[in-house]
């Protein structure tokens, strides 16, 4: 076995392994699973912003009322 045929079974390895990549990812059967996972990011932010307004609205509520006693 010669440099060049090691050199042809090395990119033919490689080129099926790509394909088998491409293969697994863009699988109709995982394409659920990765965009929940693509999502996972943003799932944290109504929550956050929601305490953030609920603590702003808190804020204006307690300063009407001190101006309200005072």
């Amino acid at each position: 076995m010669d440099l060049v045929t090691l050199q042809g079974f090395s990119t033919i390895l490689v080129m099926i392994a790509f394909i088998g990549v491409c293969w697994w990812a863009f699988s109709p059967k995982r394409k659920k699973r990765f965009e929940e996972a693509a999502n996972l990011p943003f799932a944290d932010e109504p929550q956050s912003q929601n305490k953030q307004q609920k603590t702003e609205d808190n804020n204006l509520q307690s300063a009407d009322q001190k101006e309200g006693q005072g």
